[in-house]
């Protein structure tokens, strides 16, 4: 799967109902929006120092970058805070009957401040930290998960809720005010609302504790992963690596102080290659494992303890607000709705999945034996294996696409291929604050000519990121009490440097995680709703891949990559027959693939659907679950528990499936563009329309019926795949 994208922290009030999750559910990167002309109130000292006290002096209100230090991070949380608990107050309190204007709205409209420092800070924590952000966040989490509390718990507030959701049917409210009210009213309950006062207080110590290891999860995973180096001194070792992975591992050892050697490391630009093309076994297998053991090695920053304790913590929780597990209390709010209907759907896809791994598996055996290997195949050697079938079979391994999609290329593709469904235009500005000089902006118009959205692209690996990809906000779109925000988004990835005169070269994949988070993108910029909680991606979980799986379709499309898919030298455009082997070994390995994300999903599920609070022994835990799946020994879980920061450290536990779910839903849905073309001017805006523009503003589902006219089948999914029999000679 691509890239995290994290999804929706609300508005300024649902910032706070998300935080009461935050020790739980806790996004690994906040989204938040910023309310319209959000002002707090603060002393005159403070104003005139903390960008965050007044509004920022930039163009869009864009974060004040240039002045925001560390140092006015605290000082911002402690006085939103505190106003925000004024504000709340101030509605619990109200000596008027409750009304949906004077309760549900108020309450959506609250928090400004919190939410401003929120949407940089958190955005910071994943892509540009460092050792006082990271402390800073250990010390407002406890504060924030208290405060969010403090508001759930509150009873007079509660009823005050209560009484208006009993009371809905008299309000004549729209869809997305029936939504908002119906969401508000459950995370009031799901937030411990009718729990008693004593069990009120465990809830507490509960989310202060989960909150807690969640952030030790994530920082040993940081210092796990940017300790490794595969340190190679000796250039006979590099045999088999492409010269641009060659130059860019001396790159990364200068930097790391290995001057006139070579340096690999478990990030994917780093290992995927090197686990690809590298002829050294011994090596593979050496990188394969720092990769597959980080936060595994029972030292300082091992995870195992923390990751069962988190899970035995969550299992209490559940069982506290009367939920047999934590899966059955994370679901309800989901698409997918039970453990039950995600394990169905596992069960309907991993046979074929598995018999198709294991199909692989003899074909690449069937190499090593035929070059005389002493050996069965391994883990480690299955890129390298199956990537010489890849050539053998198609005549094309990935290398060859890299010329033609560089990264300014592949943005070039991305915003064309917006253009055409959407009618929307970029302009690129330099003189925008940003977080890091890596940071590139665009101004985002409408097909009206209105300025829509500030986009902001973060490419490039450093060791202030974390790995992966994603999209987020700094402010969400919406158009409260009339005031509307333009949203400010962000994607942030891992692509390697430009070295020496040669720009970043993607691969295929690459380039299509480039179109992925776009899709995300879209989703936050395209908005239109009225309430910050419900804009853009602010959808249930298992909901939130959905349109950015489909826009990685149009990157396959011919008409797409010969507009942009383009040589970085020549100019020359990809050729037809390299399109032609990008196509049809679209299906390859995708038995692999299947199967590692799969053991992985299992994995999670498996342990948020223990049913008591006993400590279990991580290591065990994790063999016994990947025997009961029956993985193979060839392939290991694309994430393992020490390193499964989604849902150890992120707002993925027990949710990990989403992916699939939502390629489910990315596969049917682009059948519709391929029915009518994939440019068709009526499908997009019925896509943009239903799907985009609605974020979380009625159920999900619908939406979906609503665009499609039916609900999404099965098969679209495994026919991509190759996994249906009648592709099995394909």
């Amino acid at each position: 799967m691509k890239g995290l994208t994290l999804t929706p922290l609300f508005s300024a009030m649902a910032l706070t109902l998300a935080l009461s999750a935050c020790s739980d559910n806790n996004l690994e990167s906040v989204q938040s929006s910023q309310a319209p002309n959000a002002v707090a109130t603060a002393s005159t000292s403070q104003e005139v120092s903390n960008p965050f006290f007044k509004p920022y002096d930039t163009f869009m209100e864009i974060p004040d970058f240039d002045n925001i230090k560390n140092e006015h991070f605290l000082p911002a949380f402690e006085a939103g805070i505190t106003e925000r608990k004024a504000e709340i107050n101030a509605i619990a309190n109200n000596a008027d009957a409750a009304t949906f204007a004077n309760t549900i709205e108020a309450m959506e409209f609250s928090g400004a401040l919190l939410t401003k420092v929120s949407g940089v800070f958190y955005n910071l924590t994943g892509a540009h930290t460092n050792p006082e952000i990271q402390a800073i966040s250990k010390q407002v989490s406890p504060m924030l998960s208290s405060a969010s509390d403090d508001i759930f718990l509150n009873d007079k507030l509660f009823q005050r809720v209560k009484a208006v959701y009993n009371q809905a049917d008299t309000y004549q409210l729209n869809t997305a005010q029936t939504k908002l009210l119906e969401d508000t009213y459950k995370r009031f309950t799901r937030g411990g609302a009718n729990l008693s006062a004593e069990d009120k207080n465990t809830l507490r110590a509960l989310n202060e504790q989960i909150g807690k290891l969640n952030l030790e999860f994530g920082d040993n995973l940081l210092a796990e992963t940017n300790a490794f180096e595969l340190v190679i001194d000796n250039a006979a070792d590099l045999a088999g690596l492409p010269q641009d992975i060659i130059d860019t591992a001396a790159a990364t050892a200068t930097k790391r102080g290995h001057e006139g050697k070579w340096v690999f490391t478990t990030s994917r630009p780093s290992i995927t290659p090197f686990l690809t093309y590298a002829e050294n076994r011994d090596l593979r297998e050496a990188l394969f494992k720092g990769y597959i053991e980080r936060a595994n090695n029972n030292n300082a920053n091992d995870n195992k303890a923390g990751l069962a304790k988190i899970a035995a913590l969550r299992a209490e929780k559940a069982n506290l607000m009367g939920y047999k597990t934590h899966a059955h209390f994370v679901l309800e709010e989901r698409t997918a709705k039970t453990p039950e209907n995600v394990y169905a759907l596992l069960d309907k896809v991993w046979p074929a999945a598995l018999a198709q791994a294991n199909a692989e598996v003899a074909d690449m055996q069937a190499v090593i034996d035929s070059q005389g290997g002493d050996f069965t195949l391994q883990a480690w050697d299955w890129w390298y294996y199956s990537d010489q079938i890849r050539v053998a079979k198609y005549d094309f391994n990935e290398q060859q696409t890299r010329p033609y999609f560089s990264l300014e290329s592949t943005l070039e593709g991305v915003f064309y291929t917006a253009n055409r469904l959407f009618g929307i235009t970029v302009k690129e500005r330099t003189d925008l604050p940003k977080y890091h000089p890596d940071v590139r902006t665009w101004e985002v118009y409408d097909k009206d000519g209105s300025l829509m959205a500030i986009f902001l692209g973060d490419y490039y690996v450093r060791d202030s990121k974390r790995g992966g990809a994603w999209m987020n906000a700094f402010r969400s779109q919406s158009n409260m009490n009339g005031v509307e925000s333009k949203p400010i988004i962000v994607n942030v990835l891992n692509y390697p440097r430009p070295t020496g005169d040669e720009p970043s070269l993607l691969t295929f994949d690459e380039a299509s995680t480039l179109f992925h988070e776009f899709g995300h993108a879209l989703h936050g910029m395209l908005s239109k709703v009225e309430y910050a909680s419900q804009s853009g991606t602010s959808v249930p979980r298992d909901y939130v891949e959905f349109p950015s799986q489909v826009m990685e379709n149009w990157m396959t499309q011919p008409e797409v990559l010969a507009q942009f898919a383009k040589h970085y030298k020549t100019g020359e455009v990809i050729p037809t027959e390299l399109v032609k082997k990008i196509q049809a070994a679209s299906k390859f390995n995708q038995g692999f693939a299947t199967v590692e994300y799969m053991a992985a999903t299992k994995l999670d599920l498996d342990w948020h659907t223990l049913t008591d609070t006993k400590l279990r022994d991580a290591a065990e835990f994790e063999a016994e679950s990947l025997a009961n799946m029956g993985l193979i020994k060839e392939i290991a879980p694309r994430y393992r528990s020490s390193y499964f920061s989604h849902i150890f450290a992120g707002g993925y536990s027990a949710g990990y499936y989403s992916y699939l779910w939502s390629d489910i839903l990315g596969a049917d849905a682009f059948e519709a563009f391929k029915e009518n073309g994939i440019f068709d001017p009526a499908t997009a805006q019925a896509f943009r329309d239903n799907i985009l523009s609605q974020g979380g503003s009625a159920d999900p589902m619908q939406l979906y019926r609503q665009f499609r006219g039916k609900d999404a089948g099965i098969e679209p999914l495994l026919r991509s795949r190759g996994l249906l029999e009648d592709n099995a000679a394909e």
